[in-house]
């Protein structure tokens, strides 16, 4: 496979070139930018450009004429050569102090450590207090131990005890009515037939 075949890989960004070009856009201003998306420490001037979203060095700093290095749009070696036409070659203008930048550049980072989120402790869920009126019908509900009910209401319960028992009451009651006015029933003391007065003792 011959090399002009091969694929052509995006090229390093020199931090110096010797290209003369000169863009003929609008020199970009520093201070349109977040403190973030530049880098004014001379050992690494360098910024975001607006046009492809990549990190691209500042070529010339100490000199009048700023401008950015012409650059690909993909990672040098990776991505393919993509030429960044209209960010390459533009001139920069620094309108922001290294001083300045670090402040606002330590301001924004101030910001962000009080906007991190915090743990939050998620209370338990507590079911809400009952109505009177539902307390009231579960009590009507509720059974005991001697009278297993099966959940059904107390009024319920204590009819069905009533039909269980209803014909033994009913026989007894027809039997107390038979007996003659004479007699008494079996086991009873007998009533005295006088009246019976308390007399004072005498001393």
């Amino acid at each position: 496979m011959s090399a002009s075949t091969l694929e052509r890989t995006a090229r390093p960004r020199w931090s110096r070139t010797r290209s003369r070009t000169v863009n003929n856009r609008v020199p970009l201003a520093v201070s349109t930018l977040k403190p973030h998306q530049y880098d004014l420490r001379p050992t690494c001037a360098s910024l975001i450009c607006p046009d492809c979203n990549t990190w691209v060095p500042i070529t010339g700093l100490q000199t009048k004429k700023p401008k950015v290095v012409p650059h690909d749009t993909g990672l040098a070696g990776t991505a393919p050569a993509v030429r960044c036409r209209l960010g390459s070659n533009r001139l920069v203008t620094i309108d922001v102090t290294v001083k300045k930048w670090q402040e606002r550049l330590e301001d924004g980072n101030s910001e962000t450590v009080h906007r991190r989120k915090t743990t939050v402790l998620r209370r338990p869920k507590v079911a809400p207090a009952s109505a009177v009126s539902q307390i009231a019908a579960q009590k009507q509900t509720a059974t005991t131990d001697d009278e297993p009910g099966n959940g059904r209401p107390l009024w319920l319960l204590r009819e069905m005890k009533w039909a269980s028992t209803e014909s033994a009451v009913r026989d007894a009651d027809t039997r107390r009515a038979q007996l003659p006015d004479s007699e008494a029933p079996l086991g009873a003391p007998p009533v005295p037939l006088k009246t019976l007065r308390p007399q004072r003792r005498t001393s």
